[in-house]
Parts: C-alpha cells; sequence; structure tokens
C-alpha cells in the first residue's frame, strides 16, 4: 500500500483512542478531488451514499476499530481534515 501525501493522523487532536486513528487514516487515504467533493450541506443519507463505506447500521466500516463512527462525528473529522488539507496545501 502507497503511504498518503497527507499525516491528517499524526495530528496533535484530543480524545485519541483506536477508531479515532483509524478515521483520520481513513481520510488521509482519500483522494484529494474526491474530498473536494464533500458539501457540509449533505444530508446524513447524501453523505453515507457518497462516501460509499458505511454499513446499514448508520456506522462507518472501519477495521481494527473499537467503537462505531456515526455520521455525526465522521462530519466534524472530515471538516477538519479538509482544514488541514488547505492549510498545508
Amino acid at each position: 500500500m502507497q503511504q498518503p501525501v497527507w499525516n491528517f493522523e499524526q495530528q496533535p487532536y484530543t480524545d485519541i483512542d483506536e477508531t479515532a486513528i483509524n478515521l483520520r487514516a481513513y481520510f488521509d487515504r482519500m483522494p484529494e478531488q474526491k474530498m473536494l467533493q464533500y458539501d457540509p450541506g449533505w444530508s446524513d443519507e447524501q453523505i453515507t451514499e457518497w462516501d460509499g463505506n458505511f454499513k446499514s447500521d448508520g456506522s462507518l466500516l472501519l477495521i481494527c476499530s473499537e467503537r462505531d463512527v456515526d455520521v455525526e462525528e465522521y462530519r466534524r473529522v472530515i471538516e477538519e481534515c479538509i482544514r488541514y488539507r488547505s492549510q498545508s496545501a
């Protein structure tokens, strides 16, 4: 696997656990052109459809995670990642 250009996973943040690390790594590996499509005005259903990696129970499919990631957490962290990328560009 090729390492991502970004290193959002290693940026300082609070509430660190295995799932938070995995989610940040997930966004590090998301292609820039896909991330730029994200619209904070989308409904939860639009986000889950756009991402394509949510399970039928509404949580993001992340391997080796100790808890579920819901759309609310997904929104918060992807928006942090977008800010990080815009500052790092």
